[in-house]
Parts: structure tokens; sequence; C-alpha cells
């Protein structure tokens, strides 16, 4: 059974997110504030954290960085409302697997979980389709074990499609996942930025294998 700690100081979320994750059979505890979060997570080496960012006591990148330099590897998905761009940026540079802003939804959340505990238990968090492999933690894309260079939104974009497993994803929930829901965007930004993908990771952009229109519906990654 996997252990995942979970730190965050709003009590209703957090009973919420305990309650869902001991459904799917997950051991599951629960730490209020910084300090005690970063000292469960010395002791008992979670198999996942869960991670807030605005914490009493001690705030997320300070658990994060302290986690990191001490040599502890466990997986982080950070939750947290703060959905600019350069937190997430800082988040994964400090070296968290993933960044899930709120509001959320509970079964994508999950699905993220999953992710991250199987790729723990393979020693790494690489997805692959065709000839392209992501490797999540470190943000590296490479195509035929070339490197390719994507944007930050266009890596998350991709993330985004590969969690979903071959699942359509709207266009408008890919604009709240990527780009937040207060972002000033509009679904062409996500056309733009499939279409660059596609320039950069399909044989063919024009007729894609991988990165599929399904129509009048949104988008979907076919391994």
């Amino acid at each position: 059974m996997s252990f995942i700690l979970i730190i965050e100081d709003n009590a209703d979320l957090a009973y919420g997110l305990r309650n869902n994750l001991e459904i799917e059979g997950y051991e599951v505890e629960v730490a209020p504030d910084g300090r005690s979060g970063l000292e469960r997570a010395r002791n008992r080496r979670p198999d996942l954290m869960i991670l807030d960012l605005m914490l009493p006591e001690m705030d997320g990148f300070r658990i994060l960085r302290t986690l990191r330099q001490e040599g502890c590897t466990v997986p982080v998905l950070i939750l947290t409302a703060r959905g600019e761009e350069a937190d997430k940026v800082r988040g994964l540079r400090l070296g968290a697997e993933d960044y899930v802003t709120k509001p959320f939804g509970v079964l994508e959340l999950l699905a993220r979980v999953e992710v991250l505990l199987r790729g723990k238990t393979r020693g790494h968090t690489c997805e692959r389709f065709g000839e392209v492999e992501v490797d999540v933690a470190r943000r590296v894309v490479t195509r035929a074990g070339a490197p390719v260079e994507l944007a930050p939104k266009e890596f998350d974009l991709l993330l985004a499609l590969l969690r979903r497993r071959g699942a359509v994803a709207s266009r408008l929930e890919l604009l709240r996942e990527v780009w937040g829901y207060s972002a000033a965007a509009v679904t062409r930004t996500v056309d733009t930025h499939i279409a660059e993908l596609r320039r950069k990771l399909e044989a063919q952009p024009s007729h894609p294998r991988h990165i599929l229109t399904a129509r009048k519906a949104g988008y979907r990654l076919q391994e």
C-alpha cells in the first residue's frame, strides 16, 4: 500500500483529499502546517507528497527545497491556489514532479497521483508515444533520441494530453488546466500550441499519428 503525505492547512480540503485517496486504497496522513509536514516527510518517507505552497510555519517552496537538498527523492505534487506561471516554473525547478492549481477536479487529481506513483515504482517518471519520450521530472523531451525544445506551455499541454491516457480533452479543459482559470486566453490558443507540438513531434505534422483532433470535441493523444 502506497503512503501519501498531504501538507495542507485547509482542514476541509485536506479531509476531502484524504477520504478520496483512502477510498482508492492509499494510506494517507495529513500535516496542517509546513514545519510539521517537513518533519513527517523526513521521518516517514512517503511514497508521494501532496504539497500546498501557502502554509503556516514554513511555505511549500522552502519545504521542497529543503527535502531536495537533503537528497529526498519522493515525488511531489504541488496543489495550490497560486496559478501564476512564475510560481509553477519555480516549483518544477525546485524538483516538484507535478503542479495543480485550485480549484481542481478530483478524478484528474487521482489520475495524476496514480501516474506519479507508477513512475516511482519504475524508478522514473517517463512517458512514451511513438518515437517520443517525455521525462516528466526533468521536463525533457526527445524524439528518436534527439532532444526537442518545447516552450513551457507546449510542455504543459503535452503533459495534459499524456495524463488522459487517450481520452479526449476539450479545448476548455485544456485552457483551464494549462493556462489557468483566470487566463485571458481563447480556444485558438490551444489550437496554435497543438499545431506547434505536431510540428515538433510528428513525422508528418499535416497527417498526425499521435496528437489527434476529436471532431467537435477537442484533442487526444494516441500512442
